[in-house]
Formats: C-alpha cells, structure tokens, sequence
C-alpha cells in the first residue's frame, strides 16, 4: 500500500473515531439529561462520574489528533477503547444478556480499530506518527 493511501485512510478513520467520541462525551460534559438517564440511571454509575467520562473522551480524542505524540496517543487509544468495552460490559452486566442493539457500538469500534491500524502501517512505513 502506497504511503499516501496509507496516510489518508489513518486521517478518514482518525477524524471519524474522534468525532463520535466527541460526540458522545458532548452530553457527558454537560451532565444533561440523556447521560444522566444512561449512566446514572440505567448503568447506575454515581453522578459525578459522568463529567469524568465526557472529559476523558474529549482529551483522547484530542490527543489523536494531534500528529506525533507517539506514548500519549498510545495510552489515548488505551483509554478510548476501555471506554468503549466499560460501556458495553456494563451494558450486558445490567440487561443480563447481550442485546442486539448493543452491535451498534460497532459504529464506534470500527473506526477506532481502523484508525489504530492505520497509524501503526503509518509508523512501519516511516511516516510521521
């Protein structure tokens, strides 16, 4: 694969992943009425967990975007996806059984998993990381 292909599929999949946990750590932020409905609620984590979430989604995402660094980014991947586990475990643990809306969060992982690939084919064919 050409390194500029490889470059431009890293970036669509990259903005794309930090979009959705962008867009999903939006109503965390704000503790609206949605995530206190969902987290609080639903998956019965306490209040003031909510913000924490929001803010940790917002500053991986951030961090992935930004070119070079390679340890933050690395641990900024590590968090979006425990993220990203945590809420679909908990989603199981509380309903007791896996619900086929929850393969929606495949959205999410996706993109994720594709913009991690890309940026290690990135690394190997020695472009900027």
């Amino acid at each position: 694969m050409k390194p500029t292909t490889i470059n431009t599929l890293y970036w669509v999949f990259t903005i794309l992943f930090a979009a959705l946990m962008i867009y999903s750590a939006y109503g965390s932020i704000l503790v609206n009425e949605d995530s206190k409905k969902l987290i609080r609620d639903y998956l019965g984590f306490p209040e003031y967990f909510i913000p924490f979430t929001g803010y940790a989604k917002l500053f991986g995402s951030i961090a992935i975007l930004i070119p070079g660094l390679k340890t933050i980014k690395e641990w900024a991947y590590a968090g979006l996806f425990f993220d990203l586990v945590g809420a679909v475990y908990a989603s199981i643990a509380v309903s007791k059984a896996f619900h086929p809306m929850m393969l929606f969060m495949l959205v999410w992982f996706v993109p994720g998993i594709l913009s991690y690939y890309f940026w290690k084919r990135k690394i190997k064919a020695g472009l900027k990381p």
